[in-house]
């Protein structure tokens, strides 16, 4: 592969992981402005967030009286898929343009459907934790099925 390419690959990958981390720490900004008075920047990223997440506040974590921007378990899902893409380069070549079998995608999703599934048919109440580390593990997996399709 010529230096070029390599660069290329490289600057995409900053400007990804730049890009993912700009908008994951909105979930944490968002109650820093509304516990900060910046009521108006608060509502505009919960706003968007709304379209991507219940919100529920009992499913949520909280810093200083104000609700993450995402519940747990989208916590959970944005914070993997974040810093497995910024561990991408060390695990997978960036020139890597195959993904793995997607038995392992279904594989990481098994825990998060037994955490729903267990709550809902009320066998075991969930909590903040369960939530966070299986959406953590379906978001670190879906970036080995994301960065080789882009």
């Amino acid at each position: 592969m010529s230096h070029k390419k390599a660069q290329k690959e490289n600057i995409f990958w900053v400007i990804s992981a730049a890009v993912v981390l700009s908008l994951v720490s909105l979930i944490v900004v968002a109650p820093v402005a509304a516990a900060s008075g910046h009521n108006t920047i608060a509502r505009g990223i919960y706003g968007a967030f709304a379209a991507l997440c219940h919100q529920i506040p009992e499913r949520s974590y909280f810093i200083d009286g104000h609700q993450f921007a995402v519940c747990a378990r989208c916590t959970g899902v944005y914070g993997g898929f974040t810093l497995m893409l910024l561990l991408y380069p060390l695990i997978s070549s960036l020139k890597n343009t195959v993904t793995p079998p997607r038995i392992w995608l279904i594989l990481a999703m098994i825990p998060l459907a037994i955490d729903v599934g267990v709550n809902f048919l009320g066998v075991w109440q969930n909590t903040h934790t369960s939530r966070l580390l299986t959406g953590a593990l379906l978001g670190g997996v879906a970036v080995f099925y994301v960065m080789p399709g882009i």
